[in-house]
């Protein structure tokens, strides 16, 4: 069984000089068709009740978001761990009624919550 370490350690390699012509080629740009294709194939899968397919297929959304961070990387923007970090705070700042003090809500109370924190957070974004 390999770790998500490996994964990062794999996608590193293909980027690299010893790597893949393909993977190293690869822009922003160039994978939106990429990213577009399996996150219809997820979609499909989940249609189909197909798990052993979704399994696969989140594997690629996955890669991806993994060759787009080692890309952002090489190119100075952020890493895969600003990645994490970012949506772990997001996940947290936008449950207050999971992890802070507020009273356990419904799913649609949930919801809406969301979408006033993420309202609020857009607004004050400079």
């Amino acid at each position: 069984m390999h770790t998500f370490e490996e994964l990062v350690s794999v996608v590193g390699t293909l980027r690299s000089e010893r790597g893949c012509s393909w993977d190293r080629k690869q822009t922003f740009e160039s994978l939106k068709p990429c990213l577009l294709d399996e996150t219809k194939e997820v979609l499909d899968a989940v249609d189909s009740r197909d798990m052993d397919n979704l399994c696969e297929e989140l594997g690629d959304v996955l890669f991806n978001v993994l060759i787009y961070s080692q890309i952002a990387k090489e190119m100075g923007y952020f890493e895969l761990k600003d990645v994490v970090d970012g949506v772990c705070e997001k996940m947290i700042r936008r449950h207050p009624h999971v992890f802070g003090d507020r009273k356990p809500l419904s799913a649609d109370e949930s919801l809406n919550l969301w979408n006033e924190i993420k309202k609020q957070e857009k607004n004050e974004k400079p």
